[in-house]
């Protein structure tokens, strides 16, 4: 009767919903982090775009020690609310009051405060992110936790959105900026978001529940490791090669968007949010469909199709020299491009992992593109800085142009998956 009655088990779309806001809050900060951070660096403190990179690959640096540290805390740690509940709350607060430093240091021109709070901001979001995202596998049978990874990735890339609009409709055409209304209404989203989070999802209770059912359902086989086949592993070391040149590409581009638009292409104020907003919305509706064709054409045929799209959509906005609504266009075909690459990738990771450790071969695609998304700030602002503002989209086509070279000898875990029977499952992206 127990395995009957788990078989009907359906997906509690309330909870996730609010276990969802934890990522909405994380998502609204990265993309204030991304788009208002590089503009504050050139314009009030002059800083140049080779040590911007520097500072803006921060993030990504500390998230290779952090975040393994702090998941890796939230497991051992028990609480009368929760194993990840302390650091959601504990990391939010500290986060929201260094935020409101950020902008205030950059109108006082004073930055020893602004690198600081900056400091500050990212330790504290890196000390509950991989808590945040523990916690709905923590609260979420096994079978359906792909269904809710759907749900929260889409709730993520509306808090992007969020952000996105503010930027839009705050940031001034003229004269300098005032950003504290941004972070002050990003700030006030994520405790608002948190504290819902905290009075609606009982952590303990229901984590002490999910552990219990599966306990009485485990399954009796194991995952069996051991080393991949040599055949496999060239194709395991190929895709992960074009991992790393895929976010080489596309990171350089989302890192320095806002200042190449503002300062080669001459879009005013917060404009260029806008075009992102068309990028972030196109990959979402991308992502179901994209699974889709895979399902029909198999997963690489799908990547290649989006790293063909991607680099040539890159190579045509290199010509651009003033914005142009032609380039929003682009910008759909570049969310459309990266959600075929993104929805696909990691997929073929864990089916050439198979009988091996699926785990380790994870953290490897991780490290991939983690690399990639520490360094390319560094070299795409050098160039930047050194020849010209001109080079931005040519360097993401070029390293698009590798990533096809690689990914095109990529022979191993293809396949025409079935497409699941919830659609949501097809927003499951890494």
């Amino acid at each position: 009767m127990t395995q009957r009655r788990s078989m009907c088990v359906k997906l509690n779309y309330r909870r996730t919903f609010f276990i969802g806001l934890a990522f909405m809050s994380i998502s609204a900060f990265w993309n204030v982090y991304d788009s208002i951070i590089p503009l504050i660096l050139k314009h009030t403190f002059q800083i140049g775009d080779t040590l911007s990179g520097v500072i803006m690959a921060l993030d990504n640096i500390l998230a290779l020690f952090m975040l393994p540290l702090f998941g890796a805390l939230s497991d051992r740690v028990d609480t009368p609310i929760g194993r990840r509940m302390p650091f959601v709350l504990g990391g939010t607060a500290v986060a929201v009051a260094a935020m409101v430093i950020i902008p205030a240091a950059d109108n006082a021109g004073n930055l020893p405060v602004f690198i600081g709070s900056l400091l500050v901001a990212l330790v504290a979001m890196s000390t509950y992110r991989s808590p945040a995202v523990a916690l709905m596998p923590d609260v979420t049978p096994k079978r359906l936790r792909s269904q809710a990874n759907g749900i929260i990735n889409l709730m993520g890339a509306l808090g992007g959105i969020y952000s996105l609009a503010l930027i839009s409709a705050l940031v001034p055409k003229e004269g300098k900026p005032d950003y504290l209304p941004i972070f002050a209404c990003v700030g006030a989203f994520m405790v608002v978001a948190v504290v819902i989070l905290f009075l609606t999802v009982k952590e303990k209770k229901i984590a002490n529940q999910m552990r219990a059912e599966e306990e009485d359902q485990q399954e009796a086989a194991k995952p069996q490791g051991g080393p991949m086949d040599p055949a496999v592993a060239r194709s395991f070391y190929l895709i992960l090669a074009s991992i790393f040149f895929w976010f080489f590409a596309y990171n350089a581009v989302t890192t320095a968007f806002s200042k190449y638009a503002q300062s080669y292409l001459g879009l005013a104020g917060g404009g260029f949010a806008n075009s992102l907003m068309l990028a972030t919305a196109a990959a979402v509706v991308a992502f179901i469909p994209a699974g889709m064709i895979a399902g029909k054409i198999g997963r690489k045929r799908t990547i290649m199709a989006g790293i063909i799209l991607l680099g040539l959509c890159f190579f045509i906005a290199s010509f651009f020299r003033t914005f142009s609504p032609v380039l929003n266009i682009l910008l759909v075909l570049i969310g459309f491009a990266w959600a075929a690459i993104n929805v696909n990738s990691y997929p073929m990771v864990v089916e050439m992992a198979k009988g091996a450790d699926i785990g380790k071969y994870t953290g490897y695609y991780y490290t991939a593109s983690m690399s990639a998304q520490i360094l390319t700030p560094i070299l795409s602002g050098y160039f930047m800085e050194r020849v010209g503002y001109g080079t931005l989209f040519p360097y993401a086509t070029v390293f698009m142009f590798l990533a096809l070279i690689t990914m095109s000898q990529v022979r191993h875990g293809d396949s025409k998956a079935p497409v699941p029977r919830s659609k949501l499952e097809l927003l499951d992206v890494d």
